[in-house]
């Protein structure tokens, strides 16, 4: 492992400043790398910063697990796998090095991979968290169960820090692809998500799907043979391989547009929707990035027909950015809530505003 990485244990103040918000009822808001600072609500309260808490805590190659401080930079983490030839395979966005680990497995988002090797919950093996009763536990990995009987590691991951403060994370990782290809068509949406359905009944190693300004862009992973035969059976151009980590981080001529940004999640087979604005297709249709200026009921009524979601990437825009929750799932939200935040100290209302 690089020698000159920062490595530092600040885990006492984090649990000194939490244990005194709960002393006198004062919230507090959480930040790391602030990457992710516009999803979501404000949040009113006394900033913690988990960027001192930082490093790498264990990593052993041949073991595919890395452990690391809830304030490491995401580009570090990166840095030090791909040393190794290895990788977080759900390839979540690091926002030009600002991001941390701990804001990575509280948002959740994964970048394009995300259909065929999983999301950030599924590669969390266990964590370390401040709770809302102030005290310092392991969850996951190192074999500590809740006496509640919830998975606390995984319900850390998009919880956008209303459950607890993640201190440190152990993360599944996997060796990188021995072949990838991209490729680039010149198809048009209808015909792009017919060739996608077709592609999934052949099985064929697809790992990335993108369809924006009337081309399919696509990324094929695995042995060489299954590669080489995926590529005669496509065809198209080549396409550099930074496309991908453009999508993901939001880079792409498509985020240059000024109207707001929503991300429309869908059932794997919906087909192609109407949707008022400019429309990019990703995770091979199921996710679909949507720039309009629609209202947000409009919006949210499209995916709803379509049995998805919508989230708004846009500060200010609506009034709730996540989507409406049913009334039983806002019932248990916030049972969930009051269990491991009883004092209510953690990001009150970044999700919904009465949770």
């Amino acid at each position: 492992m690089r020698r000159d990485l920062i490595s530092i244990d600040d885990s006492a103040r984090l649990v000194d400043q939490v244990q005194s918000a709960i002393a006198h009822k004062r919230p507090l808001r959480i930040r790391g790398g602030d990457s992710k600072a516009h999803l979501g609500r404000p949040v009113q309260g006394d900033e913690i910063d988990t960027r001192s808490h930082r490093g790498i805590v264990s990593y052993d190659p041949s073991e595919l697990v890395i452990t690391a401080r809830a304030g490491t930079p995401m580009a570090e983490l990166n840095a030090i796998l791909d040393e190794a030839g290895q990788m977080l395979p759900c390839e979540p966005p690091s926002f030009d090095g600002t991001a941390t680990i701990g804001g990575v497995v509280a948002t959740g988002l994964s970048g394009p991979r995300r259909p065929w090797a999983g999301s950030v919950r599924d590669f969390v093996l266990g964590c370390r968290v401040v709770t809302g009763e102030g005290k310092h536990l392991r969850f996951g990995g190192q074999v500590m169960k809740n006496v509640a009987g919830y998975d606390v590691s995984r319900l850390m991951s998009g919880s956008f820090g209303c459950l607890g403060l993640i201190t440190e994370v152990s993360l599944k990782v996997l060796p990188k692809p021995r072949e990838t290809r991209c490729l680039s068509l010149a198809l048009e949406t209808s015909e792009a998500m017919r060739e996608l359905a077709s592609w999934r009944r052949a099985a064929l190693p697809v790992s990335g799907a993108c369809q924006v300004d009337g081309r399919l862009h696509v990324r094929l992973e695995g042995g060489a043979g299954s590669v080489r035969a995926a590529v005669d059976r496509i065809g198209g151009e080549h396409l550099d391989a930074a496309f991908w980590t453009d999508l993901s981080e939001h880079r792409l001529p498509f985020f240059s547009d000024e109207r707001p940004l929503w991300r429309l999640s869908l059932p794997n087979d919906t087909p192609l929707i109407d949707m008022p604005g400019a429309v990019m297709l990703d995770w091979g249709g199921a996710q679909r990035w949507l720039r309009s200026d629609a209202s947000a009921d409009v919006v949210r009524g499209i995916a709803s027909a379509a049995g998805g979601h919508a989230t708004c990437f846009a500060p200010g825009v609506a009034a709730d950015p996540f989507h409406p929750l049913a009334a039983p799932l806002m019932r248990f939200h916030r049972q969930l809530k009051q269990r491991l935040d009883p004092h209510g100290v953690f990001n009150p209302g970044r999700m919904y505003a009465d949770y």
